[in-house]
C-alpha cells in the first residue's frame, strides 16, 4: 500500500509539474520554434515582401548564396566580416570579464566591490544604438578617443581613421561591443565566484597553496559551469550583432567592412525585399549558431570526463 500510495503521489506531481510547463513551452512554441519553421519553409520560396504571389523553388537561394557574387555583400562577405568581429571580441571579452571578476572579487571592502561592480555594469543598460552614436563621436578625427590615440602614440594631430579605414572600422566597432559588454558578463562572473565556498580557498591557504596555484587548481575548475555559460552567451551575442554595425553604417562608414551577416539580412529582406534569400541567411546564421553551442557544450563534457 505504501509503494502504491508512494507512486500515485509521484504521478500526480508529475502531472501538475507538466501542467506548470505548458504556458513556458507554448511561448516557446510560438515565439521561437514556428519563426524558424516559418523562416525555413520561405527560405525555399522566391518569396518578395511586396508581391503576394510566390513559388517553391527549393535549394536554389542556398546555391546562389554560397556560389553567386553580390559585389562586397555576398554571404561569404559577411560571414567573414562576422567570423572577424565575433573572433576579435568574444575571446578578449571572455579573458578580461573573468580578470576584472576576479580583481573585484579580491576587493576586501564590499563598498569598493559595489562601486565597481556599478560602473562596470552601466554601460550595459544603455541601448545599442546610444552607444554606437557617443562611440562615433570619440571616433571622430577631432574626438575624445583620436586624441587619446595620439596620447598614448606620442604624435600630435595625427587622424587614426578609426571610422574610414577598414580595419580600423572593424576594430571600431569590437571596440563598441567590447566596452558595452564587458561589464554584464563580469557580473556574471562574479556570481560564479560568489557561489565557490569560503572554507575551500581556507583549506587551500593551509596547505601553503599560492594565489596562482589556487586559481589555476582551485578557481579555474569550479568555475567551468559559469565560464561555459559566460563562452555560450558571449558567442551568441557577437554572431547576432546588428545595432553597432548599422548605425556606423547610417552614420557614413563604409558598409563592406562591417556587413555582418545580420545587417546582410536586413538590407536584403527589408530594403531589397527578398525575403526567401534573407531566410535562407537567417537558418545559415542560426545552424552556425547551434554548431558552436553543440560544440562548447561537447568540449565541456570532454573536459567532465577527462577531470573525472
Amino acid at each position: 500500500m505504501k509503494h502504491e500510495k508512494k507512486f500515485s503521489i509521484e504521478k500526480q506531481q508529475a502531472k501538475w509539474g507538466f501542467a506548470f510547463t505548458i504556458p513556458c513551452l507554448l511561448f516557446f512554441a510560438v515565439f521561437s520554434f514556428y519563426p524558424i519553421i516559418s523562416a525555413f519553409i520561405t527560405s525555399l520560396t522566391n518569396r518578395d515582401a511586396i508581391k503576394r504571389t510566390w513559388d517553391f523553388i527549393g535549394l536554389d537561394n542556398y546555391v546562389y548564396l554560397f556560389t553567386q557574387s553580390n559585389g562586397g555583400f555576398s554571404l561569404i562577405n559577411s560571414l567573414k566580416a562576422t567570423g572577424i568581429f565575433t573572433i576579435g571580441t568574444f575571446i578578449p571579452m571572455v579573458v578580461v570579464s573573468l580578470i576584472l571578476a576576479v580583481m573585484i572579487m579580491q576587493l576586501r571592502k564590499p563598498g569598493q566591490s559595489k562601486m565597481f561592480e556599478l560602473a562596470f555594469y552601466t554601460p550595459a543598460v544603455l541601448s545599442s544604438v546610444v552607444a554606437a552614436t557617443i562611440w562615433m563621436i570619440l571616433f571622430q578625427p577631432t574626438g575624445l578617443f583620436n586624441q587619446l590615440s595620439n596620447f598614448v602614440m606620442r604624435s600630435s594631430g595625427r587622424d587614426f581613421q578609426w571610422l574610414t579605414n577598414d580595419n580600423m572600422l572593424r576594430i571600431s566597432t569590437i571596440i563598441v561591443y567590447f566596452w558595452k559588454y564587458i561589464g554584464y558578463f563580469t557580473i556574471l562572473f562574479i556570481t560564479g565566484l560568489a557561489s565557490i565556498p569560503p572554507t575551500i580557498y581556507e583549506a587551500a591557504i593551509v596547505d601553503g597553496s599560492s594565489r596562482w596555484h589556487t586559481f589555476w587548481k582551485i578557481t579555474l575548475p569550479l568555475l567551468k559551469p559559469t565560464i561555459m555559460l559566460v563562452s555560450i552567451m558571449a558567442m551568441l551575442q557577437c554572431l547576432k550583432t546588428f545595432s553597432t554595425q548599422y548605425m556606423f553604417v547610417q552614420g557614413g562608414t563604409a558598409r563592406e567592412p562591417i556587413d555582418v551577416i545580420t545587417m546582410n539580412i536586413y538590407y536584403t529582406g527589408v530594403v531589397n525585399r527578398r525575403l526567401g534569400r534573407s531566410s535562407a541567411m537567417s537558418i545559415i546564421l542560426f545552424v552556425i549558431m547551434l554548431f558552436f553551442t553543440f560544440l562548447q557544450f561537447k568540449t565541456q563534457k570532454g573536459d567532465e570526463d577527462v577531470e573525472y
